[in-house]
């Protein structure tokens, strides 16, 4: 089985989405901080059987436009809202793992006639933790600019199926292997 690529644009930033189609209520999949919408592959496929399954690829990140001038966490929740509305997707389930359980938290909050059920992993309603943004850029920072192969950046990232996860984030360019993302 496979996917469709789907452009949505809101306010001029283009967010690149897999379709997985599907029968049942609309179902979208957000990723974590540094990730991409192929993260959900694996589950998407099953999924599909029992839901129209969209994976987006969040602003800044995979596919969708790198720089955008507003990465807010209100910019991540209206991303949501411009997905399922331009999709057809009617009242989602909405899945988000870390940096996008935290968007689907919101946009749950403020959007009740958006979602109509919601997974948050590895996310919780806690306040923000004012170290969180130093940590994340350190995190980041200790990340060499690019791999020379795939398997040193599955190393890099810890080896076996949480490297290679890891390591399925990145885009080969030019011989090397790139972040999906930036980090500045």
């Amino acid at each position: 089985m496979t996917w469709t690529e789907r452009v949505v644009e809101r306010e001029g930033v283009r967010l690149v989405c897999r379709d997985w189609g599907g029968e049942g209520p609309g179902l979208v999949l957000l990723h974590g901080l540094a990730g991409h919408a192929g993260e959900w592959d694996a589950l998407a496929g099953r999924l599909r059987s029992v839901h129209r399954v969209v994976a987006v690829d969040q602003r800044g990140q995979g596919a969708s436009d790198r720089f955008p001038s507003d990465v807010s966490r209100d910019a991540f929740v209206e991303d949501v809202v411009a997905v399922a509305d331009q999709l057809g997707l009617g009242r989602v389930v909405l899945v988000g793992q870390s940096m996008g359980g935290h968007a689907a938290i919101l946009a749950a909050a403020r959007h009740p006639d958006v979602v109509r059920a919601l997974v948050a992993i590895e996310a919780d309603v806690s306040g923000p933790d004012p170290e969180w943004p130093t940590q994340v850029r350190r995190w980041l920072d200790s990340w060499p600019d690019s791999f020379p192969s795939r398997d040193a950046a599955v190393q890099f990232f810890g080896g076996g199926a949480i490297g290679m996860g890891w390591a399925d984030g990145l885009e080969e360019r030019d011989g090397q292997w790139w972040p999906r993302f930036d980090r500045t």
